[in-house]
């Protein structure tokens, strides 16, 4: 998810498109809380960790 943000962030900025680059961003910070509650130990969507 991480990634798919990134991807999605660079294509809204060189192609000036403003809603990939709004979704990107929600994809890539969704993604990283989702890495970091898993990386602490915390139960996310049942898993132990999330990758």
């Amino acid at each position: 998810m991480i990634v798919l943000g990134i991807i999605l962030l660079i294509i809204g900025l060189v192609a000036k498109i403003a809603i990939l680059w709004t979704i990107g961003i929600i994809l890539a910070a969704i993604g990283i809380v989702l890495f970091v509650l898993g990386s602490l130990g915390h139960a996310v969507f049942g898993r132990r960790h999330y990758w």
